[in-house]
C-alpha cells in the first residue's frame, strides 16, 4: 500500500509554467469595458477626487483616452453624460448635440474597434437627480419609459453598438427595444442592467456623474440587497423582453448572483465592477496595505471565475496593461 500522500495537488503548481498551464479562469483584455464620463466644451479635464486617475472629460479627451484603450486591448468604453442643464424630466439626456452623442460620434472615428456602449437613464439629466420624471416624489414609470427610448435612439444615431438601461424601471427593455427597431436601429444590441442593486457602493461614481438624488433615495426602483430570488425574476424578465446581454451591478459584493444567472441564461452576462469597488482598492493601496496590481487583478478574475462574460470596470486599462506584463 502506497504511503499518504497519494494524491499531491501541489505537483500542478510547482512552476510558473506548470500553473500557466492549468489556469481554469483567464482574463482577456477584450472583457474589459471602461465607463468614462463626458462634459460639455473642449479641453476639460476634471479630476474625480473619489476615483484617483479618472476624470470628467469632453469629447476630445474621451477620444485620447479611447486610443489608449484601443492600444491596450480594452474591449469597449461605456458612456456616461453631465449635461452644461438639467430638468424636471431629464430632457438633455436626448439632445442630439449633448456630450454623450457628441463622444460616441468622435469615438466612432477616432478607435472605431471599440465597442461603443451608452449608459441610458435619465439621473444626471434631471434636476432632482432621479431615474425618471417624478409623480410627487415618486418616479413615474410608465411615463419614463418613452423618454429613456428617446434617449436610446439618439445614442444609436451618434453610433452607439450597445444601449445599456441602467433605470430599473418595469417594462423599459421593451419600450426600448420597440423604439429602436422603429426608428430602424434593429441592429443595435441591448444590455439590460437587469440585475442592479441599490448599493452603497454607488458613492463615487455620484460624485463622478453628479447624479446624487436631491432627496430620499433610489431603493423604490433599485433592487434590495437582501435578494437573490428577485433577481432571477429580474433578468428572466428582461430575457423575455429581448434583452440580448444582461447584467449584474455591483459585481464583486454579488458573485453568488452572477453565479446563479450563469447557469439560468444562455446570453451573454456582464457584471459591473462598481466605482465604490475601484476606490476602496485605490484608497488601501494609497496606504501600502495591498498589492494593488495583484489585488486588481485578483478581483476581475473573482468576478470572470462567477460566470460573467464581461467587465465594466475602472480597472480596464491597468488591468490591461498589466496582463500584458504577464504573470509577476
Amino acid at each position: 500500500m502506497n504511503e499518504f500522500p497519494t494524491v499531491r495537488p501541489r505537483r500542478l503548481r510547482r512552476t510558473a509554467a506548470l500553473r500557466r498551464m492549468v489556469t481554469e479562469t483567464r482574463l482577456d483584455p477584450a472583457q474589459f469595458v471602461l465607463p468614462v464620463f463626458v462634459v460639455p466644451g473642449r479641453g476639460i479635464r476634471n479630476p474625480i477626487a473619489s476615483m484617483p486617475g479618472h476624470y470628467q472629460l469632453s469629447a476630445d479627451g474621451i477620444v485620447e483616452l479611447a486610443r489608449q484603450a484601443a492600444d491596450a486591448g480594452v474591449g469597449g468604453l461605456i458612456f456616461f453624460g453631465i449635461p452644461g442643464e438639467k430638468d424636471e424630466i431629464g430632457s438633455p439626456g436626448w439632445d442630439p448635440a449633448g456630450p454623450v452623442p457628441q463622444a460616441i460620434a468622435a469615438v466612432s472615428d477616432a478607435a472605431p474597434d471599440l465597442v461603443r456602449w451608452a449608459d441610458v437613464c435619465l439621473c444626471e439629466y434631471t434636476s432632482h437627480g432621479h431615474c425618471g420624471p417624478l409623480k410627487g416624489e415618486v418616479v413615474d414609470n410608465d411615463a419614463t419609459l418613452p423618454l429613456l427610448a428617446k434617449v436610446a435612439a439618439v445614442y444609436s444615431d451618434a453610433g452607439a453598438d450597445i444601449v445599456a438601461p441602467s433605470d430599473m424601471m418595469d417594462g423599459r427593455v421593451a419600450a426600448i427595444r420597440a423604439g429602436l427597431d422603429e426608428t430602424g436601429h434593429q441592429d443595435v444590441a441591448l444590455c439590460s442592467y437587469a440585475v442592479k442593486y441599490s448599493s452603497a457602493y454607488y458613492g463615487p461614481f455620484r460624485d463622478a456623474a453628479e447624479s446624487a438624488p436631491a432627496f430620499g433615495d433610489r431603493r423604490s426602483y433599485q433592487m434590495d440587497p437582501a435578494n437573490a430570488r428577485e433577481a432571477r425574476r429580474e433578468a428572466a424578465l428582461d430575457e423575455g423582453e429581448g434583452a440580448d446581454m444582461i447584467m449584474v451591478k455591483p459585481a464583486g459584493p454579488y458573485q453568488d448572483i452572477i453565479r446563479d444567472l450563469r447557469g439560468r441564461t444562455e446570453l451573454p452576462l456582464a457584471a459591473y465592477q462598481v466605482s465604490g469597488e475601484f476606490s476602496m482598492v485605490e484608497a488601501a493601496a494609497a496606504q501600502g496595505w495591498i498589492d494593488r496590481d495583484r489585488v486588481m487583478l485578483e478581483s476581475l478574475t473573482g468576478i470572470v471565475r462567477a460566470g460573467a462574460d464581461i467587465v465594466l470596470t475602472y480597472f480596464a486599462i491597468d488591468a490591461a496593461l498589466a496582463l500584458a506584463k504577464g504573470p509577476r
